[in-house]
């Protein structure tokens, strides 16, 4: 199994109330991380965790309102570090973009309010998508509301409707197999889509 050389995250977002933040820096230390807070001009806060080790990871927080918004962008090479940090973002739906770097790839996660997107492995070769969010409740609705099929299916019976009337009509054998091969086409595409 591959070990996880560093965890970047890109224009990442998350947000919290003042109730969660506090719930936060209850749970935030451990015999492996400790954090402090500097309180900055304008409401703003900085939330630097540490790890015992040395490597540390700082968070500005802006007030806006009642919620606390934290822009991140960071590189975290120790893993109960990265650890406190996934589950921060997690839990408190953030958004943006989290590149784990492997020996020889990256994988590349997408997250839209703690769940992922999308993920992408990114090697010296090119990106290969390895995982895509399909399908919303807002998207399945639009999809299942959609005739195109229903239409697209009664403009194939039009056409093979008027190759038939032309049949009917035609005397020549070069004719007739020119219509009779369209109508197979035709009759082909109808049954996959009745399918």
């Amino acid at each position: 199994m591959a070990q996880r050389l560093a965890t970047e995250y890109v224009k990442a977002t998350l947000q919290m109330t003042e109730f969660q933040m506090k719930q936060f820096l209850l749970t935030a230390d451990t015999c492996f991380i400790s954090h402090r807070v500097k309180i900055l001009g304008g409401g703003e806060q900085e939330i630097v965790l540490e790890e015992a080790g040395g490597e540390e990871v700082h968070l500005s927080f802006q007030q806006r309102g009642s919620i606390y918004v934290c822009a991140l962008s960071c590189r975290i090479v120790n893993p109960h570090l990265n650890n406190a940090i996934r589950k921060l973002f997690v839990t408190y739906k953030g958004t943006g973009t989290v590149n784990r770097i492997y020996e020889g790839f990256t994988m590349v996660y997408v997250y839209e309010n703690g769940s992922v997107r999308r993920i992408s492995e990114v090697t010296p070769l090119g990106s290969k998508l390895v995982y895509q969010h399909k399908h919303s409740l807002a998207e399945m609705m639009r999809l299942y509301k959609s005739d195109s099929v229903e239409q697209e299916i009664e403009s194939l019976r039009a056409k093979v409707n008027s190759l038939l009337d032309q049949r009917n009509t035609v005397c020549e054998n070069e004719e007739i197999q020119e219509i009779d091969s369209r109508l197979a086409l035709y009759t082909r595409k109808l049954f996959e889509l009745e399918a």
